[in-house]
This record gives C-alpha cells, structure tokens and sequence, in this order.
C-alpha cells in the first residue's frame, strides 16, 4: 500500500493494478491525453515511409495504463490516420491496423507486469527486441489485410498473401529496423520522464506477470 499521502492519491487499488479510465487522477488523465495528442500528431506529420513512433506510444500507454487503454489509443490514431494520413486513406486496412496496434498494446501491457514497473538501462535491448518482433507481427497483420483486397479481384488465398508480403517486403525491414532503434534510443528516458510526471515509481507498478 502507498506509504505517502502522495502515493495515496495516485495509487491505483485493485487486484491487478490495472488502471482504467474511470479511475484516472487528474494528472493521468492528462498526460494520457497528452501522449494520445502526441501520438496523432507525430502520426500525421509527413516522414518516411514506415517509420513511426505509434508503437512506442502505445506499447508504453499498455505498459503504463494497462492494456485498455493502449488499445483505446491505438484505436483512436489509426482511425483518424486512416482518414488524415499524408499517404491517404487506409480503407480496407483500417481494421487490420487496428488489430495490429492492439497486439502492440497488449506486449506492452505484458511487458510492463513482467517488470513490475521496474526498469533500467537493460531494460532498453528488452523493448527494442520487443518492439521490432511487435513491428513483425504488426506488419504481417497488416500484409494479410493486402492480401485479403487481392482475394477480392479473385487471387487465391495462398498466392495472395505471398504477393503481399513479398512485395511489403523492403517496408517491413524498414519498419522493424526503425522501430528496434526507436524503442532501443527512446524507451529508457521516456520511461524515465512519465514515471516522474507520475510522481514515482509506486504510481504505476504492476504486480509481477507470474506470482
């Protein structure tokens, strides 16, 4: 139990430990919509192909708030990238990507239990690792959405995922390299800095994945 009665005031009870919108202090609050604001903006500025900070964000949001509300925000940027975005509107990919940034959101909730909310300068290869096999799967989340408007002209199933693939291939290195120097360069600080705008470390660790 929080030992101050600052720590009372940000100390989210709870069997899990989980925070949740409802729930939020003020200061939570903020800072979530902070990032989400963040997010969007970083997400809808025009850059390279495949390069993004989405994932960190919402990889750290599941960490941090819990998996719901990664989710929420992932949600939340894809659905209006999907119409705002510099390189147009996303279509039939838009749930594709939604799941794709939930899985992300859900590695990071992961994550954050397995740490207990205790993080160090190893903790940087951990998330860059992490971060680019989440970009992976992301990827082959999203290629399979590529492949599912190829089965609507009537490519068999197989041959369009291949096609898919093959022909994301280049962006999805991009993509995973990007992001595992992303997370390797920016997730120990920016860790670092939101657990002090949350008024330490008590504020959001999570009971440990296994007990």
């Amino acid at each position: 139990m929080p030992e101050t009665e600052m720590d009372q005031k940000f100390y989210m009870a709870g069997s899990s430990n989980q925070y949740s919108m409802r729930s939020l202090p003020t200061r939570q609050l903020v800072l979530l919509t902070t990032l989400a604001a963040l997010c969007l903006g970083m997400q809808l500025t025009p850059r390279p192909p495949n390069v993004e900070f989405t994932s960190l964000v919402v990889f750290l949001v599941g960490a941090i708030f819990g998996i719901s509300s990664g989710v929420l925000l992932g949600t939340l940027v894809m659905l209006i990238n999907a119409f705002f975005s510099p390189w147009g509107f996303a279509g039939l990919m838009l749930p594709f990507q939604v799941t794709g940034m939930a899985v992300v959101s859900v590695g990071g909730g992961l994550y954050g239990r397995t740490k207990n909310g205790l993080y160090d300068t190893q903790s940087c290869i951990e998330a860059a690792i992490l971060g680019a096999s989440l970009t992976l799967v992301y990827d082959v989340i999203t290629n399979f959405g590529v492949a599912v408007s190829l089965m609507l002209v009537r490519m068999p199933l197989l041959l369009a995922f291949i096609s898919a693939m093959i022909s994301g291939a280049l962006f999805s290195v991009i993509h995973v390299v990007s992001n595992f120097f992303v997370f390797l360069l920016i997730f120990f600080p920016l860790t670092n800095t939101l657990q002090k705008l949350l008024g330490g470390e008590k504020t959001w660790k999570k009971e440990p994945l296994l007990t």
